[in-house]
């Protein structure tokens, strides 16, 4: 089983901060895409961001200019930097990896809750 320990989820006030992280292994965070998905309560599992390579960079639309994602390759992690939070992004949020090879090669964290409510 592949490593995905997340971490810095919790309650915050709209207009908040959280940053969230994903600890991996060397190889997985040197080799395979990495991504963060949320799921809100009665919601289909819906994509956040994602890095490629260390370096490429995708976000859905309704977290562009609020969220971002990068990567330390000292400590294999990836972050998910969330700004000015609302309500609605409010959501259980997943790590997720991928192999670049082979797109049916995915492993999922065991995802970190994220409350956003005054």
């Amino acid at each position: 089983q592949v490593r995905l320990e997340e971490s810095g989820g919790g309650l915050v006030q709209p207009g908040g901060s959280l940053r969230l992280s994903c600890a991996t292994t060397p190889f997985i965070f040197g080799n395979y895409f990495m991504s963060w998905y949320r799921q809100a309560p009665e919601n289909q599992r819906e994509f956040v961001a994602s890095l490629h390579y260390g370096t490429k960079t995708y976000y859905a639309e309704s977290v562009k200019g609020r969220f971002t994602i990068s990567g330390e390759s000292a400590s294999n992690t990836v972050y998910l930097q969330m700004n000015d939070l609302k309500p609605e992004d409010t959501a259980v949020y997943y790590c997720h990896t991928q192999s670049p090879y082979n797109a049916d090669t995915v492993y999922w964290g065991q995802g970190t809750p994220v409350t956003v409510s005054s």
